[in-house]
């Protein structure tokens, strides 16, 4: 038998016994992983580690009452143990309305679709030292870079069980290949540092490690000389693609069914109503193939699929699991997600800021002054009110073209103002989880000098 039968049999046992035990609906979730990982400064070994875990969740539901305990131990007087624990805990809680498994009739069949998101070759020790080794030594090859702050590459394996008394269960599982540096540039008081890093489903899709390491080198010595800028109002402000994914998380931040149920949303009554500048599209895929947040199904067992949050500027839905959707008198959108210590949640998966037609350098072309941000800090963002204020570093702008790097800046303005004020570039490219092309926001606040 293989892993994933091994802990998709083990979790349906679980909810079985649940069941048994005096549950009238339980699920249970499994998770394995495996992890290989190198680090190395200057071309000494930091570590070498390899990390196997397993762990199991089970909510049980007795009534609107449900609890959810989880372990490490799989054995089968542990498993005994959990099953008493969880049972006698979700006797003892409050009610909660809102609290259930899905219906039968909710369920993705056995036929959920199969994705393209597991690489079956485990790099050696020896290619992960190699691929350090070599994005570290081109960074420091570049003129002007004066230290390391380390090179690391790592490969990790996961596999996911999912079970439920309702007749579901499923497995998937998945992999991920890194690699990256952190360098300085200059010297004493006038030094700056800077990073790479890619990760991909498949080793092979990683770019070179000379490439990695180089741009991380131009990247810090792009920084050095910075000052701050004068302060300035009403300036457009351009988010690097670096960055520029944090304007989509804050939209599905704003959008997710939990915060709108709570009414702690700037956008919970916004439905169906034009948020977002009209060339604005955000699209959330589930099975995108060698996505980094792919799944077939999502944590209830319901059918997720590809769909437009945002559709030219017009919200167009919420990301609910079935918690907030009863909560709200609607559908789950297939949103859940969870780990073995809690009950679901929910979670957007691939999701993506759709390109524009216009060049960086184009949307860049007509600014006579403002900011191009290629780091932002601080957690300056309400989600009540949609107040942005966030301290970041980059590059002036002046007359349509960069004119020397800054830092110690503020940027403000509010998401509701700044999601109508946005145009997006034409550079997407899926590195991450969330993705944005470059993007231009006009109307902010720069406080500097």
């Amino acid at each position: 038998m293989t892993a994933d039968t091994d802990a998709l049999s083990l979790i349906q046992d679980l909810v079985d016994r649940a069941k048994k035990a005096g549950a009238d609906a339980a699920d249970a979730v499994a998770g394995l992983s495996t992890s290989v990982s190198h680090a190395q400064r200057l071309g000494k070994t930091e570590k070498l580690e390899r990390d196997e875990s397993q762990d199991l969740g089970l909510r049980v539901l007795i009534g609107k009452k449900q609890a959810i305990v989880s372990s490490n131990d799989w054995k089968a007087d542990g498993l005994d143990l959990l099953v008493e624990r969880a049972v006698a805990m979700a006797k003892a809680v409050p009610d909660d309305v809102y609290c259930g498994i899905a219906d039968p009739d909710q369920i993705v069949g056995p036929d959920y679709p199969t994705l393209e998101m597991y690489d079956p070759e485990e790099p050696s020790a020896e290619t992960l030292i190699a691929r350090a080794k070599e994005t570290e030594d081109a960074a420091l090859s570049v003129e002007g870079i004066t230290n390391s702050e380390g090179a690391e590459a790592s490969w990790s394996h996961f596999r996911i069980a999912l079970a439920a008394s309702n007749g579901f269960a499923g497995t998937y599982e998945g992999s991920r290949h890194s690699v990256g540096v952190s360098v300085l540039a200059g010297t004493g008081t006038e030094m700056e540092s800077d990073h790479d890093y890619a990760t991909k489903i498949f080793g092979a899709d990683l770019p070179s490690c000379a490439e990695i390491g180089r741009n991380a080198a131009d990247r810090a010595l792009k920084k050095l000389g910075a000052r701050k800028p004068p302060t300035a109002h009403g300036v457009p402000v351009v988010f690097d693609p670096r960055v520029s994914g944090g304007m989509v998380r804050h939209l599905t931040g704003a959008i997710n069914g939990s915060s709108v149920a709570r009414g702690t949303s700037f956008l919970k009554d916004r439905m169906g109503e034009q948020i977002m500048a009209a060339g604005i599209t955000i699209v959330d895929d589930p099975h995108m193939d060698r996505g980094l947040a792919s799944k077939p199904f999502d944590a209830e067992g319901l059918p997720n699929q590809r769909r437009n949050l945002v559709d030219q500027g017009v919200l167009q839905t919420w990301v609910l699991d079935l918690r907030t959707a009863r909560q709200l008198g609607l559908t789950s959108t297939g949103h859940a997600s969870r780990g073995t210590g809690g009950p679901p949640g929910p979670s957007t998966t691939n999701t993506h800021l759709a390109a524009g037609t216009v060049s960086p350098e184009d949307l860049i072309a007509d600014i006579e002054r403002g900011f191009y941000v290629t780091s932002v800090m601080g957690m300056g963002v309400s989600m009540i009110t949609g107040d942005y204020s966030r301290g970041a570093s980059g590059f002036w702008i002046e007359k349509g073209q960069i004119a020397y790097p800054v830092n110690e800046v503020t940027i403000a303005g509010n998401l509701k103002d700044m999601f109508l004020a946005m145009t997006a570039a034409d550079d997407l490219e899926f590195k991450h989880a969330t993705n944005a092309p470059t993007l231009r926001v006009d109307g902010m606040t720069v406080a500097g000098t």
